[in-house]
């Protein structure tokens, strides 16, 4: 079936971005429009697809996730059902469940949603999800496989910030890179995603002294902690690239990111707003993670470009 996404109509779709912002409801709209082309493509096959969400406990931030999700995937044709625990669940249910997941051929995809209850482990049970359904992209072989750069499935929102950025025509080749935060969700795969690009890539965290150091000289920045304004906007290198992943909730019930976004506006080339960057992104190359499993399942081609 060849290749997911169109870079050039990616390009086009931020044809009427703002000036200096990297829009990820534009390009997150462009990605569903053509994985719906792709689910389209699949049902003339004789194949539908199916994301299982499996939600623990009554966090209400992950019910309304999973609920964004399903609409989501209703947007563009993916079928997709909840499948909610108690958050008194024991362990080996919870891994029952997921396995009898595994199992059915009708499901394409399999998410299991964070934060779970404290006693439920999440990197065992996220590795009992089968590696061909592992739309996350964090079970350990997907992981393993992103280490050898050859991933078909890839952590949904670095992958979003990647193709947010070819979109917009950020050349990292070359690029000095620093991503702030080295979690498995973001830090870490981002900064092997950034290296395949051929950018230099510093990871900072929380044990890194002289962060402001960094900071400055980085072409690309690239913000994942969720702590509100850690970086401020006179650290951000003139014509930088800003990309905040973060989001958090001051006591003024305004969505704020890692860096102050007013002042680095002034400074950098591209930036994106938080909400409306990296969020739509992350929720759109979940769509693209689960149309690729289920053509993979069947055998079918369909090339998911690192590159985009």
């Amino acid at each position: 079936m060849g290749k997911l996404l169109d870079r050039q109509a990616l390009r086009l779709a931020t044809s009427s971005s703002e000036a200096g912002i990297l829009d990820g409801r534009l390009v997150a709209a462009e990605v569903r429009r053509q994985v719906q082309l792709v689910v389209s493509r699949l049902r003339g096959l004789g194949h539908s697809v199916r994301l299982s969400v499996v939600r623990v406990g009554d966090d209400p931030a992950s019910a309304i996730y999973v609920r964004h999700k399903q609409r989501d995937c209703a947007a563009v044709g993916i079928a997709s059902e909840e499948v909610h625990l108690p958050d008194d669940a024991t362990f080996e249910r919870v891994l029952d469940t997921l396995a009898s997941l595994n199992d059915r051929d009708d499901v394409d995809g399999v998410l299991l949603q964070l934060p779970l209850p404290a006693h439920i482990d999440p990197q065992r049970a996220i590795s009992s999800i089968a590696a061909a359904k592992d739309v996350d992209g964090f079970h350990p072989d997907n992981l393993g496989q992103l280490m050898a750069w050859a991933s078909a499935v890839e952590p949904a929102t670095p992958r979003g910030v990647m193709t947010l950025l070819r979109a917009y025509d950020v050349e990292l080749s070359g690029l000095d890179a620093v991503v702030i935060g080295r979690s498995m969700i973001v830090g870490r795969p981002m900064a092997q995603m950034l290296t395949r690009a051929n950018a230099t890539v510093t990871v900072c965290h929380r044990h890194t002294t002289g962060l402001e150091h960094y900071v400055r000289r980085a072409g690309l920045v690239v913000a994942a902690t969720g702590v509100s304004g850690l970086v401020p906007g006179d650290w951000i290198r003139e014509g930088a690239v800003v990309v905040d992943v973060g989001i958090s909730r001051g006591q003024d019930g305004k969505l704020r990111g890692d860096v102050d976004f007013a002042d680095a506006r002034s400074r950098a080339r591209l930036i994106t707003p938080v909400p409306g960057g990296v969020g739509p992104m992350t929720r759109a190359s979940l769509l693209e993670n689960t149309v690729v499993a289920a053509a993979r399942r069947r055998g079918i081609s369909l090339r998911h470009d690192a590159h985009v």
